[in-house]
């Protein structure tokens, strides 16, 4: 194969993936996860990534607009990314697995978050994320490195974590993947919350949702639900 077919498949491949988060993001807003210029989303791309841009609502967005950057923190290129393009970098970067991030500020995952409320395992899909809780970080100002740092350990040994005072992010090995689960998130945290305006929902054991992890691992077409 010739150095020019290369290229040309290598940018064929990119402006597919900038296709696929323009629709991610717009999806995100059809379903009310996010709203206007909030929220932002990621994608591997090699030993890069790209990210939606800063300020930039999703119903304007166009595939051009994505930031290129790579895993030092340095733009690719032109384009002012997302102000939470540094936890998008570190989350890549120290998951190897991971192959897009999703930030949103959906309405019930933002109301746990900004009660800085750990989602405890009140129902067995808890175990989508990940694990048998869905974190919460303490509150740090957006696009800070402090708050990159908290949610990278929030998200050790998990799929999703909410950010304090502010929403949620999810992981998944491709856009579809993170979305799916985004969805899942938020709807988990509306359960959530809805429990608990009658009062304290019951919590499966350590053991029970031990289970719930070993079934996933061979359940649905990714081998996990």
């Amino acid at each position: 194969m010739s150095q020019s077919s290369t290229i040309a498949e290598l940018l064929l491949g990119e402006n597919d993936l900038r296709r696929q988060v323009v629709q991610i993001a717009r999806r995100l807003d059809t379903l009310g996860l996010n709203r206007g210029a909030s929220g932002n989303v990621s994608v591997r791309n090699g030993n890069a990534f790209m990210v939606t841009p800063s300020g930039v609502p999703a119903e304007e967005l166009a595939p051009e607009d994505l930031v290129a950057m790579d895993f030092g923190g340095a733009v690719l290129g032109v384009g002012k990314p997302s102000s939470e393009w540094r936890f998008h970098c570190d989350i890549l970067k120290c998951r190897p697995e991971t192959g897009a991030v999703i930030h949103t500020h959906s309405r019930f995952a933002t109301v746990m978050a900004c009660l800085q409320r750990e989602i405890p395992p009140f129902h067995y899909m808890i175990a989508m994320a990940g694990g048998d809780t869905i974190r919460c970080t303490p509150y740090a100002i957006f696009g800070s490195q402090e708050l990159s740092d908290l949610a990278v350990k929030a998200l050790a040994g998990r799929k999703a974590c909410l950010l304090g005072n502010h929403g949620m992010i999810a992981l998944g090995r491709d856009l579809a993947d993170a979305l799916a689960l985004t969805v899942e998130v938020e709807s988990l945290c509306e359960q959530y919350w809805s429990a608990l305006q009658i009062g304290e929902p019951n919590i499966l054991s350590g053991a029970q949702m031990q289970e719930v992890i070993e079934k996933f691992k061979n359940y649905g077409r990714s081998g996990r639900g």
